[in-house]
C-alpha cells in the first residue's frame, strides 16, 4: 500500500527560507538560510515521499527547487497571487513567514497541485534576455521622454544635451545587441517553430520570441486557454442575477508587454490575416 504523501510549505526570500512541516495535526517549523548549507539542513530533515511546495517569489526559489529536484524531491511551484487567495479563502488574517509556509503547506495538502520540471538553461537565458530588454525599453523610453521635455523648455544646455544623447546611443546599442542575441539563441533552439509563427499574417519577429520565451516553447501549457489566461486575453463575464449584465472584458491579469504588442499586431492581422479580418 502506497504511503500518504507528504506537502512540505516553504516560504522562501533571498536571506533565508521558512519550513513547515506536518506533525499529526500540527506544525513543526524550521528556519535555514537560503545557501547550499541551508539546502543541505533541509533535506535532513524532510520525511519520506515529501513534495515541498512554494511559491514563484521572484528569482529566489528557482535554485532550491532546482536543488531538491535534483536529490530526487518533488517540488510543486505555486503563483503567489493563487496563495494569496487561499489565505483570504481561510480568512487567515496573520502575515508572518511562519504562517505563510504552514498556508501553502495546507493548499499543497488540498489541492494537489502538479509537480515542476526544471526549465532548460536556454529557456532561462532567454527569459532573463527578455527581462533586461524590457528594463532597457522602459530606461530608454523615460530618457528620451525627459530628454524632450528638457528641450522643450528652451532653457536645456549644450553639456547636458550632449550626456543625455549619449546615453540615449549606449542605451540603444544594449537594446540592438540583446535583441540580436535572442534573435540567435531562438533561433538555434525554436528555429522551426520561429518560422512557423512568423508566417502567421500580423505576427513579427519579436513578438514571435516573445511569444516563445513566456511559453517555453509552448510546452509550459497544455492548451490555448490555460496561455491565454496566462497572458490575460481571456475574457471575465460581468453577470449576476437578471439585473447585473455587464460588458465582458479580458482580465489583464499577465504580461502587459505581450498585451500591448499583440495588440499593435492585431492591427496588421486585421488587414492581411484573412481569418482575423473576417472575425
Amino acid at each position: 500500500m502506497q504511503s500518504s504523501i507528504n506537502y512540505i510549505g516553504i516560504d522562501i526570500s533571498k536571506p533565508f527560507f521558512d519550513v513547515a512541516l506536518p506533525n499529526g495535526q500540527a506544525y513543526t517549523y524550521y528556519k535555514f538560510d537560503t545557501s547550499q548549507d541551508g539546502f543541505e539542513a533541509l533535506l535532513k530533515v524532510l520525511p519520506q515521499n515529501s513534495v515541498v511546495v512554494m511559491e514563484a517569489s521572484g528569482p529566489y526559489y528557482m535554485k532550491l527547487a532546482a536543488y531538491l529536484t535534483q536529490q530526487g524531491i518533488g517540488v510543486s511551484v505555486v503563483n503567489p497571487l493563487v496563495i494569496r487567495r487561499f489565505c483570504q479563502m481561510r480568512m487567515s488574517r496573520a502575515k508572518t513567514d511562519k504562517k505563510d509556509a504552514k498556508m501553502i503547506a495546507e493548499y499543497g495538502q488540498m489541492e494537489k497541485p502538479a509537480l515542476w520540471q526544471p526549465p532548460q538553461k536556454y529557456v532561462v537565458a532567454l527569459q532573463q534576455m527578455q527581462a533586461l530588454l524590457d528594463n532597457l525599453h522602459k530606461e530608454h523610453t523615460a530618457l528620451s521622454n525627459q530628454h524632450e521635455g528638457f528641450s522643450s523648455s528652451g532653457m536645456l544646455g549644450t553639456k547636458l544635451e550632449q550626456i543625455i544623447e549619449q546615453e540615449l546611443k549606449h542605451k540603444q546599442e544594449l537594446i540592438d545587441k540583446l535583441t540580436k542575441q535572442m534573435e540567435e539563441l531562438a533561433k538555434k533552439h525554436y528555429g522551426s517553430m520561429l518560422a512557423d509563427l512568423e508566417t502567421i499574417p500580423g505576427l513579427g519577429r519579436k513578438t514571435s520570441i516573445l511569444l516563445i520565451v513566456l511559453s517555453g516553447g509552448f510546452n509550459r501549457f497544455s492548451n490555448y486557454r490555460k496561455l491565454s489566461s496566462y497572458i490575460g486575453l481571456s475574457p471575465r463575464i460581468f453577470e449576476s442575477g437578471t439585473s447585473v449584465k455587464g460588458k465582458a472584458r479580458i482580465t489583464k491579469m499577465g504580461m502587459s508587454r505581450i498585451r500591448a504588442m499583440l495588440y499593435v499586431c492585431a492591427w496588421s492581422a486585421k488587414r492581411y490575416n484573412k481569418a482575423c479580418r473576417e472575425l
